[in-house]
């Protein structure tokens, strides 16, 4: 059953306004209630499972923390880098590209990750079940040209 409100918010989600105001105030938001909850919680988790993902810049090597909606799994966690539905991938995509270990806090839980970008068919099946979960990831889709990037992340790193 959906919650109240939540059609509108999907409505005005899928649309471009959203994707030029969103990614300034979102984070922000989601930034300063996980800090006040002391991790346990984001404000968007109002209407999607959501985490802080710590990963390392591809180019600096230094931490950033990005707060972001996902998807639990039995084995992890899916994350899509929609952006918003703006052109160019997130810079948190290209940062588990080079740097494929991170953290998370879910829950105000910390756990040790690994990232993997997912292709072909195992792709489009975590797409399907973005799709399910938040409908304005189609409308995100459809205005940039890029194929949105789907990472699964599994708790733990992988031997040394």
């Amino acid at each position: 059953m959906k919650a109240p409100g939540e059609r509108l918010v999907q409505k005005v989600s899928s649309t471009r306004a959203f994707a030029r105001i969103a990614p300034h105030v979102v984070p922000a938001l989601d930034r300063a209630v996980h800090r006040l909850s002391r991790g346990r919680t984001l404000l968007s988790t109002l209407m999607l499972p959501g985490l802080v993902l710590t990963t390392t810049g591809a180019r600096s090597g230094l931490p950033r923390r990005t707060p972001l909606a996902c998807l639990p799994q039995d084995d992890g966690w899916l994350l899509v880098g929609s952006n918003f539905g703006r052109p160019g991938h997130p810079a948190w995509t290209h940062n588990l590209l080079a740097h494929p270990d991170a953290r998370i806090s879910f829950r105000g839980e910390e756990i040790e990750v690994t990232a993997r970008l997912l292709r072909g068919e195992e792709r489009a099946a975590a797409w399907r079940a973005a799709l399910a979960l938040w409908p304005p990831y189609a409308a995100y889709q459809a205005r940039v040209e890029r194929e949105i990037r789907v990472f699964r992340l599994v708790p733990g790193q992988p031997p040394r």
